[in-house]
C-alpha cells in the first residue's frame, strides 16, 4: 500500500474519537486547573494519576485499532504482516510516553505536531528489529495522532485562549489541509516503494537466466533459468565458526582457505582452570554454502578461480533479494535492495568509480530512480552491494578501488557487502582492516560435479539423456577428465563436448578449449540451421585470427571490456590480412557477424564488448602472443595474477622449441627478482605450465622442478595454496614428515590437501599420526575434497584421534565413520547433512563428549541432534556430552533450548549472544558452569545470562570488544562466578561482585 493511503484512512473523523480517549475530559469533578493556567501533560492524559480511566492494556487496544484502520481496504500493506504485533506494541508505547514528557499544553502546541511526534518517539523505547517500512509507517501514524491531540488541547474550554487563538485557528486549518493533501500527494517513500517494485522485477528478469555452454545446440534454448542452473557451492576461510577462544596473542596458523574445524576439544578438568595447557582454542574458520555467507558475515571478500561460479553467485544473490528472500534459506535478504556493480564495466575507460546516485546508470540499468533514492536505501542499511571482479581492475588501479569502497563503508553502515576476486589478485588481508571476512570458493566436490552433470543433461533435453551415465562413469574412472571438472565452467564444457562428440572427449585443457571453440564457431549455427544471417560465412581459423586480436588488446591493457567502436576498429584493421575475411566487401559486417554469431563475444551494454568468459580471452590472448612471439611480455607478467593462465596456455600453444624458450625465460625472470613471493609465483607458473606443454625436454623439466623445490616448504598458507596450483607434480617435491617442525609439516600438508588428486592420499597418510593436532586437523578438514571412501580408507583410518574434532559435512561421511567403527569423542556437524544423516549419527553421538554444531539452516534443529524424537521427552542422544558449541548455527528455537537443558552432563556452552533470544522464560541450565559468548563487539545480555545460567563459574567473550563498556552489576547474583574475560573492554558496576572474582580485560 502506498503510504499516502494512510492519510485517507485516518482522516479526522476516523481517528479523532479514538485519540480523544487518551485525554481527560473537561467538566465538573475533573479536578483541572481554572481558566488561564497552563496544565502539565501528565495531568491531561487519562492513563496517569488518581483519576485514571484508561489502563495500559486499553491503550494498546486503542493502538491496535488505529493500526487496523490504517490497514483496512484495498492496496499494498505498508509493512510486513508478521510485524503487525510489534508495530502495535511500539505505537502503544509511544502514545504512553505522552504522560512522561516534561512540558505543558502551551509548550506542546507551540512545538507543533511534527516536533511533538519526534519528542514522543525519543521518550519511548526505540523500535527493535523492525523493517524500514514499519518504522516509516509508525512515523506517519504518530504524526497524525499528535496533530489531533494538539487540536484537542486547543479546543478545551480551559485552554489559554488569549495567547493561542491564532494557533488554534492554524491547527484546525492544518488538519483540513493535511487531510486533503494526503489523499492527493504520495509521500517520497511511496514513490520509493513503487520504484523498488519495478527495480526488483527488472533485476529478476535480467539476472534470472544463465548461459550454460553447449545447451544452445540442437534447437535448445540459449539460456537456462537460474533456479535450475544454480548449484550451491561451498565457501571456506578464516573467521569465527564455532571454535573456542585461545589465550594466545597471535591467531592460529592454518589453511586460510579451508581452516580446520575445531581441532581440539578443551580440557576442562576444573570448571574454570585456565592455564596454558587447558585453554580452549580461538575461533577459526568454517565452511558454509556460499550463498549463506552474507547471513553470517555482513562484509565478505570472496575469492575464486576463473569459472568457479563467482558471477553466478552474484546473480543468485541478486535474484534472491529481488524476490524478497523467498528462495529457500535466503530469508536474510528480505527487504534488501541489490546493487550489482561489475567493476569490468565500471572502469573500462579508467573513469572514477560511481557514487550511489550513479550506481544504476553505471551498471547499465535503464530505470531512473527518484532523486536521492539510492542514498536513502544505503543510509537505512537496506543495501546489498555486490562488487564483482576486483581482479578485473588493472593492478595499478586496485588501490583506488579500495579507497572508493572504504568511502562507501564509512558513509553507509548496516548494509551487506560482497566483493569477488580471483585468488591471488589482492593480498590475503586486503580488506580485513575494513571488517571483511575472507572466504574462498572450494573446488567442486565429486558429489557437486555429479549433481551438475545431472542438471545439465536434464536441461539439455531428452536427446542428451543417453550421454549422462557414460559421462558420470568417465568422471569416476578417467583421471584427466576428472582433473578438469573442478568448476561449473569446465563441467559445462565437458558436458557439451561429450554430447557433441557422441561420448568422446579430448585430452587436456588446451584440447578441450580448442574443441569448445570449434563447437561454438562453426558447428553452432550449422546445427541450428541458421544459415548466414549477416551474409558472412567464415571458417573456424579466420574467426579465431580475428577474435584473438581483441583478446590480445584486452590482455595487454589489463582489461576485460572495451568500447564497441575500438573492437570494431581492431577487427577492421585485421581483416585485410585474413584472406577469407577480406573477400567480404564490408569489414563492419565481419565484425557484426563475429559479435553476434561466434558465441564467444557479447555486448553487456550497447557500447561495450567482452568475452562470454574470461577463460576464452586468456586462451586466445595466449595464442596471439605466441603467434607474434611476444615472449618477453609473457616473462615480464609471469607473477601477475591476471596473466598466469595466459602464460600457462602460451606454453600449451607453443611448439617444442618455442616451449623450451618460454620456460627458460621464466627461470631467468625468477632469478632476476629479489622478492620471495614474486619468485614463488613465477616458479609455480612455470611448474604448472609443464602439464600444458606437448613436449618438454627432461633437463628443462628437472631444472624447473629443482628450482621450485627451493621454495619448499612454503612459509604460510597463502604460499601453500600458491604452490598447490602446480598440481600433482608438487607432491614429489614436498618433504616427508620425518624431521619436519610442526610449522613446516602443517604448511606441507596444506599444500598437499589442495592438490585434489588421489595421488596426494599416500603422502597425506604419512602425517596421520603426526604429533601436531593442527596437522591432523588439516587432514580431517580436507576429507570433503577427496572421494569419501578412498580418503577414509587411506587417511582417516590411520588418524590419531586424541582430542581432534571430526568434521562431518555429508551423509556419506557419517555412514563411512559408522561403517568403519570410528567413534570420535569430538564431532563438528556442518551444513550438508540430511535428516537421514542426522539420524545415522546415533552410534557416534553415544560417545560424543564435545560437539560443535554449525547448521545454518533453521530447518535442521539442534533438538534433533540432542534428543531422540521417538523417545519420551527428555531422552538424550548425547549422554556423555560435556561441551556444546553452537556458534555458527541457526538461532536455537525453544525446543532446541529445552533439548540443551536436558543434557545432564553439559558443563560448557559456546554461542552467539543472539541465541539467548530464543530461550524460553523460566528455563534454567543450572549444570552449565562455563559460558563462551562469541562475536566481535557483541552486546552481552548479562541479565538473561544470570537468569539462564545460575551456576556459572566462568564467562568469556571470544571476540574483539575494544572501546566497549560493560556493566557487570547483573552478575552479582551468581555465587560461583570466578572468572569474567572481556578482552579490551572497560567494565563498570563491579561494586557488588565478589572480591574473589577475577576480571580479565
Amino acid at each position: 500500500m502506498d503510504p499516502a493511503l494512510i492519510g485517507t484512512r485516518l482522516v479526522s473523523g476516523a481517528i479523532g474519537p479514538l485519540l480523544k480517549k487518551l485525554l481527560v475530559t473537561d467538566g465538573p469533578g475533573a479536578g483541572l486547573p481554572g481558566e488561564g493556567r497552563r496544565v502539565r501533560l501528565s495531568r491531561l492524559v487519562s492513563f496517569r494519576g488518581e483519576r485514571r480511566t484508561l489502563t495500559d492494556r486499553e491503550v494498546r487496544t486503542l493502538a491496535a485499532t488505529l493500526v487496523e484502520r490504517a490497514l483496512a481496504g484495498p492496496g499494498e500493506p505498508p509493512f510486513p504482516a508478521d510485524e503487525t504485533e510489534a508495530v502495535t506494541d511500539t505505537l502503544a508505547t509511544t502514545l504512553l510516553a505522552l504522560g512522561d514528557l516534561d512540558m505543558d499544553d502551551v509548550q506542546a502546541v507551540a512545538l507543533g505536531h511534527t516536533t511533538l511526534a519526534r519528542r514522543l518517539r525519543a521518550a519511548a523505547p526505540a523500535p527493535d528489529g523492525l523493517t524500514t517500512d514499519s518504522v516509516l509507517f509508525l512515523g506517519t501514524l504518530t504524526e497524525w495522532a499528535c496533530l489531533h491531540i494538539l487540536e484537542f488541547f486547543t479546543q478545551r474550554s480551559t485552554f489559554v485562549a488569549r495567547t493561542l487563538v491564532e494557533q488554534t485557528r492554524g491547527q484546525s486549518e492544518l488538519v483540513a489541509k493535511v487531510d486533503a493533501l494526503l489523499t492527493r500527494t504520495p509521500r517520497p517513500d511511496g514513490r520509493d516503494t513503487e520504484f523498488e517494485r519495478r527495480y526488483r522485477a527488472h533485476l529478476a528478469r535480467k539476472h534470472g537466466r544463465l548461459t550454460i555452454y553447449g545447451v544452445d545446440l540442437h534447437h535448445s534454448p540459449d539460456t537456462w533459468p537460474l533456479d535450475r542452473a544454480y548449484l550451491p557451492l561451498e565457501a571456506t576461510g578464516p573467521g569465527p565458526a564455532g571454535r573456542w577462544l585461545a589465550a594466545l596473542d597471535e591467531p592460529r596458523d592454518g589453511d586460510g582457505s579451508a581452516d580446520p574445524a575445531p581441532y581440539a576439544a578443551p580440557d576442562t578438568r576444573a570448571p574454570y582452570a585456565y592455564d596454558e595447557h587447558v585453554t580452549p582454542l580461538r575461533p577459526t574458520a568454517g565452511s558454509l554454502r556460499a550463498e549463506l555467507a552474507l547471513a553470517r558475515h555482513d562484509k565478505v571478500l570472496l575469492r575464486g578461480l576463473a569459472g568457479s561460479g563467482k558471477t553466478t553467485l552474484v546473480q543468485w544473490l541478486t535474484v534472491s533479494a529481488a524476490n524478497d528472500g523467498r528462495d529457500e534459506g535466503m530469508g536474510y535478504l528480505r527487504d534488501r535492495i541489490p546493487f550489482v556493480l561489475p567493476l569490468r564495466a565500471l572502469t573500462r575507460h579508467g573513469e572514477r568509480l560511481p557514487s550511489p546516485d550513479r550506481f544504476l546508470a553505471a551498471a547499465g540499468c535503464p530505470l531512473t530512480p527518484p532523486d536521492g533514492w539510492a542514498e536513502r536505501v544505503l543510509a537505512a542499511g537496506r543495501g546489498l552491494i555486490l562488487v564483482d571482479g576486483i581482479d578485473e581492475v588493472p593492478e595499478a588501479e586496485r588501490g583506488r578501488a579500495r579507497g572508493w569502497l572504504r568511502d562507501l563503508l564509512d558513509a553507509y553502515e548496516g548494509n551487506r557487502w560482497l566483493v569477488t576476486s580471483r585468488p591471488t589478485a589482492v593480498r590475503e588481508d586486503w580488506l580485513t582492516p575494513d571488517g571483511f571476512t575472507e572466504l574462498t570458493l572450494s573446488p567442486m566436490s565429486r558429489a557437486e560435479v555429479t549433481a551438475f552433470v545431472r542438471r545439465w543433461h536434464d536441461a539439455a533435453g531428452p536427446d542428451a539423456a543417453p550421454y549422462e551415465k557414460p559421462l558420470l562413469d568417465a568422471l569416476r574412472t578417467t583421471t584427466h577428465v576428472a582433473q578438469l571438472a573442478t568448476n561449473p565452467l569446465m563441467c559445462g564444457l565437458i558436458c557439451a563436448l561429450h554430447r557433441d562428440r557422441r561420448g568422446f572427449l579430448p585430452r587436456g585443457r588446451k584440447a578441450l578449449y580448442e574443441a569448445a571453440l570449434s563447437m561454438l564457431l562453426t558447428r553452432r549455427d550449422r546445427e541450428r540451421d541458421m544459415g548466414t544471417p549477416y551474409g558472412i560465412a567464415l571458417g573456424e581459423a579466420p574467426q579465431i585470427q580475428l577474435i584473438q586480436r581483441l583478446a590480445h588488446w584486452l590482455t595487454l591493457n589489463g582489461r576485460t571490456q572495451m568500447d564497441r567502436s575500438r573492437a570494431e576498429a581492431l577487427v577492421r584493421a585485421a581483416v585485410p590480412a585474413v584472406p577469407e575475411a577480406a573477400a567480404h566487401e564490408d569489414p563492419g559486417a565481419v565484425f557484426t557477424h563475429l559479435l553476434h554469431r561466434s558465441g564467444l563475444l557479447r555486448e553487456p551494454s550497447p557500447d561495450t564488448v567482452d568475452f562470454v568468459h574470461r577463460t576464452f580471452q586468456d586462451h586466445l590472448a595466449a595464442k596471439a602472443l605466441v603467434d607474434e612471439w611476444h615472449i618477453g611480455v609473457l616473462a615480464d607478467h609471469a607473477a601477475d595474477d591476471q596473466w598466469q593462465d595466459v602464460v600457462r596456455m602460451a606454453v600449451g600453444h607453443a611448439r617444442p622449441r618455442e616451449c623450451a624458450e618460454i620456460l627458460g625465460e621464466l627461470l631467468k625472470a625468477a632469478d632476476r627478482t629479489t622478492d620471495r613471493r614474486t619468485r614463488l609465483r613465477v616458479l609455480v607458473t612455470a611448474a604448472t605450465a609443464l602439464d600444458e606443454a606437448t613436449e618438454v625436454a627432461p633437463d628443462i623439466r628437472e631444472r624447473i622442478l629443482r628450482r621450485t623445490a627451493e621454495v619448499i616448504p612454503p612459509r604460510d598458507p597463502e604460499e601453500a595454496r600458491e604452490l598447490s596450483s602446480a598440481g600433482r607434480a608438487v607432491l614429489h617435491l614436498l618433504p616427508g614428515p620425518d624431521g619436519l617442525s610442526a610449522r613446516d609439516a602443517l604448511m606441507s600438508v596444506i599444500t598437499a590437501t589442495h592438490v585434489t588428486d588421489d595421488a596426494a592420499l599416500p603422502y597425506l597418510a604419512g602425517f596421520a599420526r603426526h604429533e601436531s593436532i593442527e596437522v591432523r586437523s588439516q587432514l580431517m578438514w580436507a576429507w570433503s575434497r577427496f572421494d569419501t571412501r578412498d580418503y577414509a580408507r587411506e587417511v582417516l583410518a590411520h588418524l590419531a584421534p586424541g582430542s581432534l574434532y571430526f568434521t562431518l559435512r555429508s551423509d556419506d561421511q557419517v555412514d563411512e565413520l559408522v561403517r568403519r567403527g570410528i567413534r570420535p569423542s569430538s564431532l563438528d556437524i556442518r551444513e550438508g547433512l540430511s535428516c537421514h544423516g542426522v539420524a545415522a549419527l546415533e552410534p557416534l553421538l553415544e560417545q560424543t563428549q564435545y560437539l560443535h554444531v554449525a547448521l545454518v539452516s533453521a530447518g535442521t534443529a539442534v533438538a534433533s541432534l540432542l534428543r531422540d524424537g521417538d523417545a519420551p521427552a527428555g531422552a538424550c542422544r548425547v549422554p556423555r556430552l560435556r561441551h556444546l558449541d553452537l556458534y555458527g548455527a541457526a538461532s536455537p528455537t525453544a525446543a532446541d533450548w529445552r533439548a540443551v537443558a536436558a543434557v545432564p552432563g553439559l558443563r560448557e556452552l559456546a554461542l552467539d549472544p543472539r541465541h539467548l533470544d530464543g530461550c524460553p522464560d523460566g528455563l534454567v541450565l543450572a549444570q552449565v558452569d562455563h559460558l563462551v559468548v562469541a562475536g566481535d563487539d557483541a552486546d552481552l545480555p548479562f541479565e538473561r545470562i544470570a537468569e539462564i545460567f545460575p551456576g556459572l563459574g566462568a564467562l568469556l567473550l571470544s571476540g574483539r570488544c575494544e572501546g566497549r563498556t560493560y556493566d557487570l552489576s547483573p552478575l552479582a547474583g551468581l555465587p560461583d562466578l570466578a572468572l569474567v574475560e572481556l578482552p579490551g573492554a572497560e567494565v563498570i558496576g563491579t561494586g557488588h561482585l565478589p572480591p574473589t572474582l577475577r576480571i580479565a580485560t
